[in-house]
């Protein structure tokens, strides 16, 4: 089967080209979602037919729900982050664990970050959306975060034990943390709700200059029966569109 494929914005917003025009040429170009993009363009993204594959539910990286002092804030943000994904059908919500605390364990950190979500869950299986909890690389990109393994999202996925709350696998930042890419896509996908891309090292173009070989990824990603979205999210070194357009090839196995 072949993946559908969407554009994080953040990636390609103000690198020259207007919203209106990347959009049209990302909807040309065979894209089916956009993510991450400013709700000032929902609107404008929902009449050219695409799908805002994924959205952000809280503010902020650092302060998540491994911190327990956070979770009536994080409660609210998410029901109200629920409240707009359910008014233009976004199917996933991203949501993130939070820095590592002094003196709290590894699975003190998961007992909490499950706990926290669980008072957000009913509500996210009533409206069908899936939050999706970001695995980030803690080495180069945001030191300290506490969701940098596979092995310990999976973890709070199994302790919330609830079909909408699953990861999301980003490549790009597993293969700085664990490598071993395809093996642990084959062995856990069902824990997996989301998919990022990004060239290593540099985050940048899905090229030969980086090391992750994409379409034996894409291939294993497919082979799993996933029916979700590949979201690119890295930073492209020239013109946007020829870098978009060039990983929808690569990626379209």
């Amino acid at each position: 089967m072949q993946i559908k494929q969407s554009v994080s914005w953040w990636c390609v917003d103000n690198r020259g080209v207007s919203t209106p025009d990347l959009l049209r040429a990302v909807k040309a170009i065979g894209y089916s979602g956009v993510e991450l993009i400013a709700t000032e363009h929902f609107p404008l993204v929902r009449d050219l037919g695409l799908t805002i594959a994924a959205h952000t539910a809280q503010s902020g990286i650092d302060s998540g729900f491994n911190d327990p002092a956070q979770h009536d804030r994080l409660e609210r943000e998410i029901l109200a982050s629920l409240d707009l994904a359910t008014k233009y059908e976004i199917p996933n919500l991203i949501v993130f664990s939070g820095n590592r605390q002094e003196g709290v364990s590894e699975g003190e950190a998961a007992e909490h970050t499950a706990a926290g979500l669980r008072r957000v869950t009913k509500a996210a299986e009533e409206a069908g959306i899936t939050l999706i909890v970001e695995l980030l690389n803690s080495k180069v990109d945001h030191k300290g975060y506490q969701c940098d393994t596979s092995e310990w999202g999976i973890e709070v996925c199994k302790q919330v034990d609830s079909p909408r709350v699953k990861l999301l696998y980003d490549i790009y930042h597993m293969q700085i943390m664990e490598g071993d890419l395809i093996r642990t896509i084959e062995t856990n996908h069902a824990y997996f709700g989301h998919y990022h891309t990004g060239g290593v090292p540099g985050r940048h173009d899905l090229d030969d200059t980086q090391e992750i070989y994409y379409p034996a990824v894409v291939r294993a990603i497919a082979a799993t029966g996933y029916d979700g979205y590949l979201g690119h999210e890295f930073i492209p070194k020239g013109d946007p569109i020829a870098a978009l357009e060039q990983a929808y090839k690569v990626c379209e196995v």
